[in-house]
């Protein structure tokens, strides 16, 4: 059994080098068909993976609530240019929290923008006044040193943190830790930790974990207080909290938390001042990470959808090619016949052809494949990922397109009347 496919292999393998050209047409079809199946998959996932991860370093079991400047018309900026404008969370609002949720953990988190001096080196950057708890809650790693203790929040001591990328450029030749840097313009703090790369977005736009310094947070409000100068429109704000961050005890009463948070902050009745001010906004990453999940897979349908049209017309090509096959062999076949062959041998010897050609196709398009992602990457840095069921998959369909579309030209084959195949000319 055995010998006799290899031996209808070798036959259908030494058909096809009769005409090179026509069969390397024919398997290009097929290669770009599997290639760009794998690519768009590999694109697809990889942007995916970036949108899902982001959410999974918000905390899938923490709420956001975050301070929000709000909308003014140019009426009431002209005409408070010189007033303090108050908005946001409160302290108050987040002992409330922690007294309606005990069960709970709730974190303060102040935002200041401040020059951060160490010698000749300066950055301005975010210095995060925020409790012990935020190193848990955000899943964050400590590469050296410590982290903000209860005893520093107690104490209102001047100690910090820097991130990963804030380290190295304040500290290009030497180690930071219990060295001072100069936070803003007479703040000496001093260094206890160093935190592992995050490569995850601060609060403000464009700024990352990396790149700040964190202070306990009655520091923060000691030595820089509420109130800023706004840059953009030179009025002062007075803000107390840029964020609380509640992390429910588990996933299943992530839920429950925000409703509870949006009653609190959101009500219906309009009795809240953040109802009126429109001044905070409430994020539920595991509500987004949903969200994300199911686009992703519809994401993934579309683009297998589309890249399989390709295999479709590769599929067509092979079908085609064997139909001009078999008329072109239609002495030959009848010959076969008139020495014994039955309608099965010729089945198998047209199926085993178009099986190669798509099977060759297929690894071709599967190698290709693999390295366009990596082409991607590598110049347009944009994150892929090539999972081995998306190669599976591919390959699979390529080969399965091959016996599919020779199905019919290997029956017509065999179905010829050997005595009209010999006369054929």
């Amino acid at each position: 059994m055995i010998a006799d496919l290899m031996r209808t292999v070798r036959l259908g393998l030494k058909s096809l080098m009769l005409h090179k050209l026509r069969s390397s047409l024919t398997t290009a079809g097929i290669l770009f068909g599997v290639a760009s199946v794998i690519a768009m998959l590999a694109v697809g996932e990889g942007a995916s993976k970036e949108a899902l991860d982001r959410f999974r370093d918000m905390g899938v079991s923490n709420v956001l609530l975050r301070s929000k400047r709000p909308e003014e018309t140019q009426a009431s900026s002209s005409n408070s240019r010189f007033s303090i404008n108050a908005f946001g969370l409160s302290y108050a609002e987040a002992d409330r929290i922690q007294g309606l949720l005990p069960t709970t953990t709730v974190v303060r988190v102040r935002e200041v923008v401040r020059g951060v001096v160490r010698g000749e080196n300066w950055s301005s950057t975010i210095t995060v006044g925020t409790e012990p708890d935020f190193l848990r809650v955000t899943n964050m790693k400590i590469r050296e040193g410590r982290w903000i203790t209860p005893l520093d929040l107690h104490n209102q001591e001047n100690v910090c943190v820097l991130g990963e990328s804030l380290a190295r450029k304040l500290f290009p030749l030497e180690n930071p830790m219990n060295q001072t840097v100069l936070v803003g313009t007479e703040d000496r703090f001093r260094i206890v930790g160093l935190l592992d790369y995050q490569g995850r977005a601060a609060g403000a736009a464009g700024t990352t974990y990396d790149e700040c310094v964190f202070v306990p947070l009655s520091s923060s409000r000691r030595r820089f207080g509420d109130t800023v100068l706004n840059p953009t429109n030179n009025r002062f704000e007075n803000i107390e909290l840029n964020e609380i961050k509640v992390q429910a005890r588990d996933g299943g009463e992530v839920e429950a938390v925000a409703n509870v948070l949006r009653e609190l902050l959101l009500p219906k009745n309009g009795s809240s001042v953040h109802k009126d001010k429109g001044d905070v906004e409430i994020t539920v990453p595991l509500e987004l990470l949903q969200q994300a999940e199911a686009s992703k897979r519809m994401f993934n349908l579309v683009l297998a959808v589309i890249a399989s049209i390709s295999l479709l017309v590769g599929g067509i090509g092979i079908m085609n090619v064997m139909l001009a096959t078999v008329t072109e062999r239609t002495r030959e076949i009848g010959i076969r016949r008139a020495l014994g062959a039955k309608k099965k041998h010729i089945i198998q010897q047209f199926l085993v052809e178009a099986g190669v050609l798509s099977a060759l196709g297929g690894l071709a398009g599967v190698a290709l494949g693999m390295a366009v992602p990596y082409g991607i990457e590598h110049f347009f840095e944009q994150k892929t990922l090539i999972l081995p069921p998306h190669v599976l998959l591919a390959f699979g369909i390529s080969a399965a397109v091959g016996v599919v579309f020779g199905i019919y030209p290997a029956w017509r084959a065999a179905n010829m009347d050997p005595v009209e195949a010999l006369r054929h000319e």
